[in-house]
C-alpha cells in the first residue's frame, strides 16, 4: 500500500462493479458471485462452487481523472498437492476500453486440493494485498478494473488520487452468456482476454459471463436483450449417481426459458485448450464410458428429451 498523501478511499459497492449478479458481504470487503444464492444453493460439487465464485468477466467501472489507482484486494488461490503453486491472478486496467496497465496481488488464502478424486482439500488463511496502478493518462477517464478470473477475489478498497464517480451503463445491451471452460477463460492468460470479453467488446454489449469450467446449469437471472452460449468442450460425463450429464439443462430453451435463437448450440473448438487455466495441472483428457474422448459433443452421451 501506497504511503503518499491525498489518497480519496472509495467504498466498493455494487454500484461500481459489473459481470455479477449478486454481491456477498464478507468480513474482508465484497465477494462478486456469478449466479444468485437460490442458485448457488443447488451446487452438487466444491468444483462448480469454485468456479462460480471465480469472477470471470467481473470489472470495476468508474470515471476519473486520477492517474494512479490502488485496489485492495484478498484473493483466495487453487492449489493442488504435488504440483507446482498457482501463478499470481492478472488484474486488467483499461483507460476508455483499451488495456493500459496490469497488477498482480501476492500472498492471500490458499485452497490446497489434497485429493484429485475426492477434491477433498485444506484451506490456509493469508494477507490482503494492493493492485497499483500508476502514470496512467490524465483527463477525465473510463477505468475498468478487470479481476482475476481464476481466482476467487474480494475486493475491499479503491483509492485514488482524484475523486470517483460511477460510470453510466449508456444504454447498452447486456450480454448474458452461458458456457463451459473455454468461456471461463481456461486459455486466457488475463482477464480482458477472455474470449467472451473480447467478443463483447467488439460487440459493444455489457458481458455477464456464466461460463463455469465444464458445466452451466442455470435459468434466467434477470431480464436480458442478447444471450449465447458455448458447449462442446470439457464436459465431463458422470455416474448418474452423481449429477446429471454435463450439458442437459444447459440447452436452449431450458436453461434460460427461451427458445433457440440463431449462434445456439454446440461449438466444435477442440478437445483441449492450447493452454491450462493457470492454477491447473495439465492431465490427461477424460474419457467418456466406451474410452473415447469425453470433449467434443459427438462423445457426450445426451438424455433423450422429456
Amino acid at each position: 500500500m501506497s504511503t503518499e498523501q491525498n489518497w480519496i478511499t472509495t467504498p466498493v459497492t455494487a454500484e461500481l462493479l459489473r459481470g455479477h449478479l449478486e454481491v456477498e458481504r464478507t468480513a474482508h470487503g465484497l465477494l462478486p458471485h456469478r449466479l444468485p444464492a437460490r442458485a448457488r444453493r443447488q451446487i452438487p460439487d466444491d468444483r462448480l462452487a469454485v468456479a462460480e465464485a471465480h469472477p470471470s468477466g467481473v470489472r470495476l467501472v468508474f470515471r476519473t481523472r486520477a492517474t494512479t489507482v490502488e485496489l485492495d484486494a484478498l484473493p483466495t488461490k487453487r492449489a493442488y498437492r504435488g504440483f507446482p503453486p498457482p501463478a499470481d491472478g492478472v488484474y486488467d486496467l483499461l483507460v476508455d476500453g483499451r488495456l493500459t496497465a496490469q497488477a498482480t496481488v501476492p500472498g492471500g488464502n490458499l485452497h490446497t486440493v489434497t485429493d484429485m478424486l475426492t477434491q477433498a482439500a485444506e484451506f490456509t488463511e493469508g494477507p490482503a494485498g494492493t493492485a497499483r496502478f500508476t502514470d496512467l493518462p490524465d483527463g477525465e477517464k473510463s477505468i475498468e478494473i478487470w479481476l482475476p478470473h481464476a481466482e476467487t477475489t474480494e475486493v475491499i478498497a479503491l483509492r485514488t488520487d482524484a475523486p470517483v464517480d460511477p460510470a453510466p451503463d449508456g444504454g447498452r445491451r447486456v450480454w448474458l452468456h452461458h458456457g463451459s471452460s473455454i468461456s471461463h477463460g481456461s486459455n486466457a492468460v488475463h482477464p480482458s482476454a477472455i474470449w467472451p470479453a473480447l467478443a463483447a467488446s467488439a460487440g459493444g454489449v455489457e458481458l455477464i459471463n456464466l461460463g463455469f469450467g465444464g458445466e452451466a446449469r442455470v435459468r434466467r437471472p434477470r431480464p436480458v436483450r442478447h444471450r449465447g452460449r458455448l458447449t462442446g468442450p470439457h464436459v465431463r460425463p458422470a455416474p448418474a449417481s452423481d449429477r446429471a450429464p454435463a450439458v442437459d439443462g444447459a440447452r436452449p430453451g431450458r436453461c434460460c426459458g427461451h427458445p433457440p435463437r440463431a449462434g445456439d448450440g454446440p461449438r466444435r473448438v477442440g478437445i483441449r485448450p492450447v493452454r491450462p487455466r493457470p492454477g491447473v495441472p495439465r492431465r490427461s483428457c477424460p474419457t467418456g464410458p466406451s474410452g473415447a474422448p469425453a470433449g467434443p459433443p459427438a462423445y457426450v452421451p445426451r438424455r433423450a428429451p422429456p
